[in-house]
């Protein structure tokens, strides 16, 4: 638990109820108990007394604990948002019961003068640049990659079939947190594109103007800021073996291209398309980017705890969507086992602190600024959820009805159109 989101009562209840509630799971234990020797129904108390004796207390903490609990903090005025932590429980037949319970409220957020905060607005606007590598990614998808059986050397635009072994020469030895330093620096059969803009340019340097069977040696010095962890600010001595040359061929882009890409007549037809639709996904990434924006720089000025509890069920629900995507992809089961799952909870964490501040704040602005979700609005959400996942409108609405998941519906609409506001009025 946050310290800050935690509270406690302590409740006592008067012993003539504990007592009674001892008889009557006494009687509960008498009517039900098969021992030999007795008939049923007339085992002696003291016998039941004894033998059931854990029971029996379990079963009165049951029956006490929760109403006394609720009566508790409806009169504290506090309402809990985790499990309570029991704590200093005294239990005596014909004493009273007391018990200590700790739990983790929402901290209250004030956030007088908000509306003054401005983020700048993420860019919208769909540059040519994005455009044109699009289109070379749709034109990929559709190129076919053929060997080449001349004899040649290799040329920009190559393929380059490779196997390579790398030793480090010069740089730092020790790896970075994470990082694992008893990783061979090698590959079999890789596919490098001699002159492509992911290829480093001293590869496309020694590759170009060699053949097949050769055997090649050069020295590569990487940056520091290189993507590769295990591989940044180091030189490494490579040894490379060309097997092979292989050559992409691309579609053109005419009108019969457009064709195979859908129901189109010509590739303007095809562009403007791809356009609109690239147009209008830039200007949703862009809203949500300043939206998070927003958010930030509301936590930033405005900080609270944020309650344990609450951090716990999202670090859950991002493990969990993570290992969704893990089976999709065809991990096994026996894998996903064998997982560091406190590992993985902890590098969640971060990133749940900010998403539960996030909800948290959007809730308070929500209160402040009386947001409410109509039944229409709710009606819509459900039509394009069944749309989504392909289930009967009426079937979808009866089984959040029966999960009792309408009202978590409800308040994440209730959060977008908080949302919504919050980017037309803070962003500048």
């Amino acid at each position: 638990m946050n310290p800050e989101c935690t509270r406690s009562v302590e409740v006592e209840v008067p012993a003539a109820e504990v007592s009674s509630a001892f008889r009557g799971a006494i009687k509960k234990y008498t009517r039900q108990a098969r021992i030999p020797g007795f008939r049923a129904g007339k085992v002696p108390p003291t016998l039941i007394r004894s033998r059931f004796s854990e029971q029996i207390r379990q079963e009165v903490v049951e029956q006490l604990l929760p109403q006394h609990f609720r009566s508790a903090i409806e009169a504290a005025g506090t309402q809990p948002i985790s499990q309570p932590q029991v704590t200093e429980l005294h239990l005596d037949e014909g004493e009273p019961l007391r018990f200590k319970a700790q739990f983790e409220v929402l901290p209250a957020i004030d956030l007088t003068g908000y509306e003054e905060v401005r983020v700048e607005r993420e860019r919208a606007e769909l540059t040519e640049e994005e455009f044109e590598a699009e289109m070379d990614r749709v034109r990929d998808s559709r190129s076919t990659v053929e060997p080449v059986t001349e004899a040649r050397e290799l040329v920009d635009g190559d393929l380059a079939q490779i196997t390579f072994q790398g030793e480090v020469t010069g740089g730092e030895q020790e790896a970075g947190a994470g990082v694992r330093i008893d990783e061979p620096i090698a590959g079999q059969d890789v596919s490098l594109e001699v002159g492509g803009k992911n290829t480093l340019p001293a590869f496309s340097e020694a590759l170009r103007g060699s053949r097949p069977g050769q055997e090649l040696r050069f020295e590569v010095s990487y940056p520091a800021d290189f993507g590769e962890p295990r591989l940044a600010g180091k030189s490494i001595a490579y040894q490379v073996e060309v097997k092979g040359i292989k050559r992409k061929h691309s579609p053109e882009l005419n009108d019969e291209f457009a064709k195979e890409l859908g129901s189109y007549e010509t590739m303007d037809e095809f562009k403007a398309k791809l356009r609109e639709h690239m147009t209008a996904d830039k200007s949703r990434q862009a809203e949500a980017a300043t939206k998070d924006k927003v958010l930030e720089a509301l936590a930033e000025r405005y900080p609270f705890p944020v309650p344990e509890t609450l951090v716990q069920q999202q670090v859950e629900v991002r493990l969990d969507r993570g290992l969704r995507a893990l089976a999709a992809q065809g991990m096994p089961q026996e894998q996903m086992r064998n997982l560091d799952f406190e590992r993985l909870r902890l590098a969640q964490r971060d990133q749940a602190v900010g998403e539960v501040q996030g909800t948290m704040l959007l809730d308070r602005i929500a209160e402040l600024e009386k947001v409410e979700v109509s039944d229409a609005e709710l009606d819509r959400e459900l039509e394009i959820l069944s749309v989504q996942t392909r289930e009967p409108l009426q079937a979808l609405r009866d089984r959040l009805i029966k999960e009792d998941a309408l009202p978590r519906v409800r308040e994440q609409i209730r959060r977008e159109k908080t949302g919504s506001l919050l980017y037309e009025r803070l962003g500048a």
